[in-house]
Parts: structure tokens; sequence; C-alpha cells
């Protein structure tokens, strides 16, 4: 079974910067791709980044130039670099991979809070 596990996360002045951590531990053979999302207290979980097998990325408009991702396949690792933090930015953060034959599996989320 595979699991996700985030880290990183907590309280950081508008402004500032944090880098979170996604650890994949399990049977991971295939290749995949990974990234990461948020939800905000009220609002719709929304895709921020992915990164594929190959190192390409997309990134939603909201964060684009702001936040970075990155990935380590050999340690089966994702990061995700965030810059000039916003207060709307204050939500749980989420990563994920996507496997062509098991669809899409997500870890516990991080807490990632914005306030001055």
């Amino acid at each position: 079974q595979v699991q996700l596990v985030e880290s990183g996360g907590g309280l950081v002045q508008p402004g500032g910067s944090l880098r979170l951590s996604c650890e994949v531990s399990g049977n991971i053979f295939n290749i995949y791709t990974m990234g990461w999302s948020r939800q905000a207290p009220g609002k719709q979980r929304e895709q921020l980044a992915e990164i594929t097998s190959t190192g390409s990325t997309i990134y939603e408009e909201a964060v684009k130039g702001r936040f970075i991702i990155s990935r380590d396949s050999a340690k089966n690792m994702a990061f995700l670099q965030m810059n000039s933090l916003r207060l709307e930015d204050t939500a749980i953060y989420y990563c994920f991979i996507w496997r062509h034959d098991q669809g899409t599996t997500w870890g516990q989320g991080t807490q990632v809070t914005v306030s001055s």
C-alpha cells in the first residue's frame, strides 16, 4: 500500500517562505506524476503544481513565479518551495501522486498559515 506523508508546514509572515516535503512509501514500481494541491477554509481544493517523471512542470496561475515544485525520484520525494507567501495562501496543502493504472493517491495534508 502506498502512503504519502507531507511535512514542512507551519506559521509564516506575509512575504516569507516555506518548503514543503512529501515522502512516498510503499510499493511504487511504475512511473508517476507528483504534485501539490491545497484547500482553504470554505473553498474547493485547487491544484497548484505538478511534475512528471521526466521533470516537466505545470503551475496554477496564482502560484506561478512564487512556488517551485521539484522531486527526487530516487528517494520518492517531492518538494514545494513557496516564496513571497500571501495571506490567501493559508490552507491545508496536500501532496499527491498520479499513476496511469492506479489513479490519484493523496497525503493527509499539512497546514500552512500566513499571518502577521
